[in-house]
């Protein structure tokens, strides 16, 4: 749609930033900043305007426009065709191309490859490169075929015992032979193992997958450490019990006959970060993911930052859609029952450390990496009283819902109360049924396979 007088002018007094930028002629240079609007998300390019928005025309001929698209068009791959007119303010002429978002990405000008970042052009980096190239194919890597490993590589043990999590977690039994199941998922083609199967079933020692662990006294003074190259699974267990092992636990004392544990830190929140550590990693960079514990604090850092362009406001905002840099990992996660909701791990975090009444995490991109500080620091609760009146009312209709939702269907299997209350997690809905069996209004009846829950009479 064309724009009128008044929002060209409007444009012009806003200045240069991510979707604009002026020229005062028609150079190489507008033909690389085409391209890099193109990798990014589009953009508008004045011709006949300074570097400050002041409008001092560009002299134009009949053939101008069709020279600079054929110029435009010659030097970049795979070929662009920008819309160009020419419009008149001031009795002075202006060229204005308008750059959508390339559907093929990226692209590139005279080999250069380059992405509009703020108010400039940047060099897109091999790891950009390689991104933009994966979600043109709405892939990504972990679906790739690894050349260096073969079916010698990975554990059939292990293969079968991640397929009977799926099927514990769908309550179903697969018909179809191991093999089959990994053709079906993506995880084996052509004969041949992704980097995805090699992440998660790798038999004996992982090139890619490096996580160190330590325990630091002071930040160089280490007095416990652990170094991991294993299966994706084994990982998120293995850093669990260490990281469980060198927190502080204290006993509370309840109404129940057994004491409460209560460890210094939430252990759901530090299963979450580690579960997206692992997720959300970039498994092409050489470095390993790393985990130190202090007095004070735990530190995860994690190769690879934010993935697609995602800010850290947006993230503690959570207003952003959910993308992931491994599609097939997340994917099995999810088919296991490890990741419950694309794109609630932070939201959750956060939750989670407010329910155990300490102050909040922290987020941020760091060395072409992302890092969460969990702080042991305890937070003022003092003006909790207003919230927790409202997670309890909140408590209590969830529960009355579950409840009134198992007088409805019953009997009600595990399964399809996750399924009706997608929302929550898993391990609240595990809470409510407890208490409704404790408050004995609830009871299973019926076999562990075609049994259920159902109101107590």
């Amino acid at each position: 749609m064309m724009l009128t007088e008044s929002e060209i002018l409007t444009l012009i007094k806003t200045g240069e930033n991510q979707t604009v930028e002026f020229k005062t002629s028609f150079q190489k240079e507008v033909i690389a900043s085409i391209v890099a609007f193109a990798n990014a998300k589009g953009g508008k390019i004045f011709i006949g305007v300074s570097d400050i928005g002041e409008i001092i025309g560009v002299e134009l001929n009949a053939e101008s426009l069709q020279s600079w698209i054929n110029q435009v068009k010659q030097n970049t791959s795979p070929s662009v065709i920008p819309d160009m007119d020419v419009i008149k303010i001031d009795e002075k002429d202006l060229v204005l191309i308008d750059v959508k978002e390339y559907p093929i990405k990226p692209i590139s000008f005279k080999n250069r490859y380059l992405i509009r970042k703020s108010n400039s052009n940047h060099t897109m980096s091999m790891e950009e490169i390689a991104n933009e190239y994966l979600k043109t194919k709405n892939s990504s890597w972990d679906y790739y075929l690894d050349e260096m490993q073969s079916f010698n590589d990975i554990s059939l043990d292990k293969v079968e015992k991640f397929i009977k999590k799926i099927e514990k977690n769908f309550n179903k039994s697969f018909d179809d032979t191991p093999m089959q199941i990994l053709h079906k998922y993506g995880l084996v083609k052509d004969d041949k193992i992704t980097f995805g199967a090699y992440l998660l079933f790798v038999k004996d020692f992982c090139l890619i997958s490096g996580v160190q662990v330590g325990r630091f006294k002071t930040p160089t003074d280490i007095i416990d450490s652990l170094s991991l190259n294993t299966d994706l699974l084994t990982e998120i267990d293995e850093l669990m019990i260490f990281v469980r092992k060198h927190l502080m636990v204290e006993y509370i004392i309840t109404g129940n006959p057994q004491r409460e544990e209560r460890y210094d830190y939430p252990l759901d929140a530090i299963r979450e970060i580690i579960l997206n550590m692992v997720t959300h990693r970039d498994y092409r960079d050489s470095s390993d993911s790393v985990i130190k514990i202090f007095d004070d604090r735990i530190e995860f850092f994690n190769p690879g930052g934010l993935y697609d362009g995602l800010s850290i406001e947006q993230l503690e905002s959570n207003s952003y859609e959910s993308k992931t840099r491994n599609k097939l990992i997340a994917l099995m996660f999810k088919e296991c029952g490890l990741i419950e909701k694309y794109g609630s791990g932070i939201s959750r975090i956060k939750k989670f450390c407010f329910e155990h009444k300490i102050i909040d995490p922290k987020f941020e991109e760091i060395q072409k990496g992302f890092k969460v500080t969990l702080y042991k620091k305890k937070r003022d609760v003092s003006s909790d009283v207003g919230i927790n009146v409202g997670i309890n009312v909140g408590i209590n209709v969830g529960i009355n819902e579950l409840q009134n939702f198992i007088t409805r269907q019953q009997p009600v299997r595990v399964s399809s109360i996750k399924e009706h209350f997608d929302s929550i997690t898993t391990r609240t809905i595990e809470r409510w049924i407890k208490q409704l069996k404790d408050e004995g209004k609830i009871e299973y009846t019926g076999s562990k396979k075609t049994g259920g829950y159902c109101v107590k009479q």
